[in-house]
């Protein structure tokens, strides 16, 4: 069932969303960080999961299509925007997939409004640890935003470069589809490419860590939780979905062979075990 382009005034912003599936449950898919958008990471799981559920995959603010208004981005806002979101489509409750920085996203609304979340699925998930993948650099990079702007002006400018850039996120970028590095690389075209996520990293980066960390507060999730990372996940490390899973009493999928991209990288394997999680 291929899914529909819409558009929801959240907020007083214009977000983009992808529509899918007639009937079943609701289910909220929230992308990443960086350079992503709901087809982005998601559009190797919208068509199966939309046989079985009620597919909603926004734009984040600032992100795809969506509005990009020069605004603080951080966890905080994202939460508060995305529960506007479901008031701005008619969800009262749904089932919350996040990746990265959606997964913190999801996170956070699940301990924001517990009684609006269903069942949540942590992907490579921001918030659950306080250590920064390079250190001091990490926090180093945050305070230079310039840098990121010059990284994006070299990738608008080499599709090839662009591609090889991926490397830091899956495990093998030759496996990607074509038509996702195109995708990327349109993306890193549009002028505010960037933006949202040099806000979002200088909120959320201090100088002792990552700023938000749910595991204090995981014991507050009332929704039957899964996490999945890639092994070989250099973003965030797998040991933070490994750890939390244990401490909620909850099931973890460790993917051999992938990175912190897992729903492009494996995504019938990831759709399949999604939608058993689900139901």
């Amino acid at each position: 069932m291929e899914a529909t382009e819409r558009y929801a005034d959240v907020d007083g912003y214009r977000m983009r969303y992808l529509r899918a599936g007639d009937g079943g449950p609701p289910v909220l898919l929230l992308h990443g960080g960086l350079i992503d958008a709901a087809h982005l990471s998601w559009g190797g799981v919208i068509d199966p999961l939309a046989e079985r559920c009620r597919v909603f995959a926004p734009d984040l603010l600032g992100y795809g299509d969506s509005d990009s208004p020069d605004v603080a981005y951080s966890t905080k806002r994202h939460v508060a925007v995305v529960e506007s979101f479901m008031d701005a489509v008619g969800i009262d409750r749904a089932s919350l997939v996040g990746l990265s920085v959606g997964g913190g996203v999801a996170l956070g609304l699940a301990l924001r409004s517990p009684e609006r979340v269903d069942r949540l699925v942590a992907v490579a998930s921001y918030g659950l640890g306080r250590e920064l993948p390079n250190g001091r650099l990490t926090y180093a990079l945050s305070r230079l935003p310039a840098l990121n702007r010059l990284s994006i002006a070299a990738l608008r400018r080499s599709r090839r470069l662009t591609k090889a850039s991926l490397g830091g996120i899956v495990s093998d970028p030759n496996a990607l589809p074509s038509e996702v590095v195109d995708e990327v690389y349109r993306l890193v075209q549009q002028p505010n490419a960037g933006r949202a996520y040099r806000s979002w990293r200088r909120h959320e980066v201090g100088s002792s860590g990552f700023r938000t960390d749910y595991r204090t507060r995981l014991g507050e999730v009332d929704a039957p939780t899964w996490f999945v990372h890639g092994r070989e996940d250099e973003v965030f490390p797998p040991r933070w979905s490994y750890r939390a899973a244990e401490r909620m009493d909850a099931e973890c999928w460790l993917v051999s062979d992938a990175g912190h991209w897992v729903p492009r990288e494996r995504p019938d394997e990831f759709a399949e075990r999604l939608i058993d999680f689900l139901d």
